[in-house]
Protein backbone atom coordinates (compact mmCIF):
# COMPACT_ATOMS: atom_id res chain seq x y z
CA UNK A 1 0.00 0.00 0.00
CA UNK A 2 2.85 2.37 0.76
CA UNK A 3 4.49 1.76 -2.60
CA UNK A 4 1.16 2.08 -4.41
CA UNK A 5 0.70 5.48 -2.77
CA UNK A 6 4.12 6.61 -3.97
CA UNK A 7 5.84 6.47 -0.58
CA UNK A 8 9.54 5.78 -0.97
CA UNK A 9 13.08 7.09 -0.63
CA UNK A 10 13.27 10.38 1.26
CA UNK A 11 9.90 9.92 2.96
CA UNK A 12 9.17 9.28 6.63
CA UNK A 13 6.37 7.05 7.88
CA UNK A 14 5.18 7.27 11.49
CA UNK A 15 4.66 3.85 13.11
CA UNK A 16 4.39 2.42 16.64
CA UNK A 17 7.40 0.83 18.32
CA UNK A 18 5.25 -1.32 20.62
CA UNK A 19 5.39 -4.63 18.73
CA UNK A 20 4.81 -5.32 15.04
CA UNK A 21 8.37 -5.08 13.77
CA UNK A 22 7.01 -6.15 10.38
CA UNK A 23 5.33 -2.73 10.01
CA UNK A 24 8.64 -0.90 10.39
CA UNK A 25 10.15 -3.51 8.07
CA UNK A 26 7.55 -2.80 5.40
CA UNK A 27 8.32 0.91 5.60
CA UNK A 28 12.03 0.19 5.16
CA UNK A 29 11.33 -2.15 2.23
CA UNK A 30 9.44 0.68 0.54
CA UNK A 31 12.63 2.76 0.86
CA UNK A 32 11.19 5.12 3.47
CA UNK A 33 12.32 5.80 7.05
CA UNK A 34 10.18 4.48 9.94
CA UNK A 35 9.69 7.14 12.61
CA UNK A 36 8.43 5.90 15.97
CA UNK A 37 5.70 7.67 17.95
CA UNK A 38 4.48 6.84 21.43
CA UNK A 39 1.34 4.89 22.28
CA UNK A 40 -1.77 5.60 24.30
CA UNK A 41 -1.32 3.76 27.63
CA UNK A 42 -4.93 2.51 27.61
CA UNK A 43 -5.31 1.21 24.04
CA UNK A 44 -1.60 0.43 23.34
CA UNK A 45 -2.18 1.97 19.88
CA UNK A 46 -0.58 5.10 18.43
CA UNK A 47 -1.33 8.24 20.43
CA UNK A 48 -2.63 10.89 17.96
CA UNK A 49 -0.97 13.68 19.98
CA UNK A 50 2.39 11.89 19.80
CA UNK A 51 1.88 11.26 16.09
CA UNK A 52 1.25 14.93 15.39
CA UNK A 53 4.36 15.88 17.39
CA UNK A 54 6.42 13.52 15.21
CA UNK A 55 5.32 15.04 11.89
CA UNK A 56 8.07 16.73 9.84
CA UNK A 57 8.14 18.13 6.31
CA UNK A 58 9.32 14.68 5.15
CA UNK A 59 6.42 12.77 6.72
CA UNK A 60 4.33 11.05 4.05
CA UNK A 61 2.20 8.56 5.98
CA UNK A 62 1.09 7.10 9.30
CA UNK A 63 0.50 3.37 9.91
CA UNK A 64 -1.74 2.61 12.89
CA UNK A 65 -1.81 -0.88 14.38
CA UNK A 66 -4.80 -2.19 16.34
CA UNK A 67 -3.61 -4.00 19.46
CA UNK A 68 -4.97 -6.90 21.53
CA UNK A 69 -8.52 -6.47 20.17
CA UNK A 70 -8.70 -2.75 20.98
CA UNK A 71 -8.84 -0.42 17.93
CA UNK A 72 -6.67 2.63 17.40
CA UNK A 73 -8.35 6.04 17.46
CA UNK A 74 -8.70 6.26 13.69
CA UNK A 75 -10.94 9.33 13.74
CA UNK A 76 -8.29 11.44 15.46
CA UNK A 77 -5.48 9.91 13.40
CA UNK A 78 -7.34 10.75 10.19
CA UNK A 79 -7.70 14.27 11.58
CA UNK A 80 -3.92 14.49 11.92
CA UNK A 81 -3.58 13.16 8.39
CA UNK A 82 -5.98 15.75 6.99
CA UNK A 83 -4.23 18.63 8.76
CA UNK A 84 -0.83 17.63 7.40
CA UNK A 85 -1.73 15.98 4.09
CA UNK A 86 -0.66 12.50 5.18
CA UNK A 87 -1.72 9.05 4.08
CA UNK A 88 -3.19 7.17 7.08
CA UNK A 89 -3.14 3.37 6.89
CA UNK A 90 -4.12 0.75 9.43
CA UNK A 91 -2.90 -2.74 10.21
CA UNK A 92 -5.77 -4.83 11.56
CA UNK A 93 -5.99 -8.05 13.52
CA UNK A 94 -7.64 -11.23 12.31
CA UNK A 95 -11.37 -11.25 13.02
CA UNK A 96 -12.69 -13.99 15.29
CA UNK A 97 -16.25 -15.37 15.00
CA UNK A 98 -18.84 -13.47 17.01
CA UNK A 99 -19.54 -16.35 19.39
CA UNK A 100 -15.81 -16.66 20.18
CA UNK A 101 -15.58 -12.92 20.86
CA UNK A 102 -18.61 -13.16 23.16
CA UNK A 103 -16.95 -15.96 25.13
CA UNK A 104 -13.69 -14.02 25.41
CA UNK A 105 -15.60 -11.01 26.70
CA UNK A 106 -17.35 -13.21 29.25
CA UNK A 107 -14.03 -14.55 30.52
CA UNK A 108 -12.51 -11.07 30.51
CA UNK A 109 -15.42 -9.80 32.63
CA UNK A 110 -14.79 -12.63 35.12
CA UNK A 111 -11.10 -11.66 35.39
CA UNK A 112 -11.98 -7.97 35.67
CA UNK A 113 -14.15 -8.72 38.67
CA UNK A 114 -11.83 -11.17 40.43
CA UNK A 115 -8.21 -10.11 39.85
CA UNK A 116 -6.41 -8.12 42.55
CA UNK A 117 -3.02 -6.45 42.54
CA UNK A 118 -2.74 -6.05 38.76
CA UNK A 119 -4.25 -3.39 36.51
CA UNK A 120 -6.88 -4.95 34.26
CA UNK A 121 -7.48 -3.73 30.69
CA UNK A 122 -9.97 -1.02 29.82
CA UNK A 123 -12.78 -2.73 27.93
CA UNK A 124 -14.08 0.32 26.06
CA UNK A 125 -14.56 0.85 22.33
CA UNK A 126 -15.67 -2.67 21.45
CA UNK A 127 -12.69 -4.56 22.87
CA UNK A 128 -12.66 -8.10 21.43
CA UNK A 129 -9.91 -9.38 23.76
CA UNK A 130 -7.65 -10.95 21.19
CA UNK A 131 -5.39 -10.85 24.22
CA UNK A 132 -6.26 -10.04 27.83
CA UNK A 133 -3.40 -7.78 28.84
CA UNK A 134 -2.84 -6.70 32.43
CA UNK A 135 -0.15 -4.50 33.91
CA UNK A 136 2.13 -5.62 36.69
CA UNK A 137 3.81 -2.46 38.01
CA UNK A 138 7.52 -2.89 38.60
CA UNK A 139 7.83 -0.70 41.71
CA UNK A 140 6.93 -3.54 44.05
CA UNK A 141 7.86 -7.19 44.40
CA UNK A 142 7.46 -9.28 42.37
CA UNK A 143 7.92 -7.34 39.15
CA UNK A 144 6.33 -8.41 35.86
CA UNK A 145 8.94 -10.99 34.89
CA UNK A 146 9.06 -12.59 38.34
CA UNK A 147 5.26 -12.49 38.45
CA UNK A 148 5.06 -14.27 35.07
CA UNK A 149 7.50 -16.99 36.15
CA UNK A 150 5.56 -17.62 39.34
CA UNK A 151 2.18 -17.74 37.57
CA UNK A 152 3.55 -20.15 34.96
CA UNK A 153 4.82 -22.28 37.82
CA UNK A 154 1.21 -22.61 38.96
CA UNK A 155 0.17 -23.94 35.55
CA UNK A 156 -1.15 -20.71 34.01
CA UNK A 157 -0.11 -20.10 30.39
CA UNK A 158 0.76 -16.39 30.34
CA UNK A 159 3.12 -14.50 28.06
CA UNK A 160 4.84 -11.16 27.65
CA UNK A 161 3.19 -9.63 24.57
CA UNK A 162 6.04 -7.30 23.58
CA UNK A 163 9.47 -8.23 24.92
CA UNK A 164 11.47 -5.55 23.11
CA UNK A 165 10.07 -2.38 21.51
CA UNK A 166 11.07 -1.98 17.87
CA UNK A 167 13.14 1.16 18.52
CA UNK A 168 15.43 -0.93 20.76
CA UNK A 169 16.11 -3.59 18.10
CA UNK A 170 19.53 -3.33 16.41
CA UNK A 171 18.15 -2.88 12.88
CA UNK A 172 15.79 -0.03 13.91
CA UNK A 173 17.58 1.48 16.90
CA UNK A 174 16.62 5.11 17.48
CA UNK A 175 17.42 7.64 20.19
CA UNK A 176 13.84 8.69 20.84
CA UNK A 177 11.75 9.26 23.97
CA UNK A 178 8.80 6.84 24.08
CA UNK A 179 7.94 6.64 27.79
CA UNK A 180 4.54 4.94 27.42
CA UNK A 181 5.97 2.38 25.00
CA UNK A 182 8.83 1.60 27.38
CA UNK A 183 6.53 1.35 30.37
CA UNK A 184 4.10 -0.94 28.54
CA UNK A 185 6.93 -3.23 27.39
CA UNK A 186 8.13 -3.52 31.00
CA UNK A 187 4.74 -4.02 32.69
CA UNK A 188 2.34 -5.86 30.37
CA UNK A 189 1.41 -9.53 30.64
CA UNK A 190 -1.18 -11.43 28.58
CA UNK A 191 -3.39 -13.86 30.49
CA UNK A 192 -5.47 -16.52 28.73
CA UNK A 193 -9.14 -15.85 27.89
CA UNK A 194 -9.57 -18.52 25.21
CA UNK A 195 -13.05 -19.82 24.54
CA UNK A 196 -11.91 -23.35 25.46
CA UNK A 197 -11.13 -22.40 29.07
CA UNK A 198 -13.45 -23.88 31.70
CA UNK A 199 -14.71 -22.14 34.83
CA UNK A 200 -12.17 -24.15 36.83
CA UNK A 201 -9.40 -22.91 34.48
CA UNK A 202 -10.49 -19.32 35.06
CA UNK A 203 -10.57 -19.79 38.81
CA UNK A 204 -7.03 -21.22 38.70
CA UNK A 205 -5.83 -18.13 36.82
CA UNK A 206 -7.38 -15.86 39.44
CA UNK A 207 -5.98 -17.86 42.36
CA UNK A 208 -2.48 -17.93 40.88
CA UNK A 209 -2.44 -14.20 40.15
CA UNK A 210 -4.08 -13.03 43.36
CA UNK A 211 -1.66 -15.03 45.50
CA UNK A 212 1.07 -12.83 44.02
CA UNK A 213 -0.81 -9.65 43.25
CA UNK A 214 -1.39 -8.98 46.92
CA UNK A 215 2.37 -8.53 47.28
CA UNK A 216 2.47 -5.62 44.85
CA UNK A 217 2.84 -2.15 46.29
CA UNK A 218 0.42 0.56 45.25
CA UNK A 219 1.82 2.56 42.32
CA UNK A 220 2.20 6.29 42.94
Amino acid sequence: MLRAAGVGVGDEVIVPAFGNVEVAGAVALAGALPVFADIDPVTYCLDPVAVEAAVTPRTAAVVAVHRFGRPADMARLHGVGQRHGLLVLQEGESEAPYDEIAQRRQRAAFLDAKLRGVRTPDGGDGHTYQQYVVRVPGNGRPDRDAFARAVRGKGVDCRVPVKTPVHRLPEFRRCVSLPETERAADETLALPVDAALTKRDMQRIVSACNALGGLLQQAF
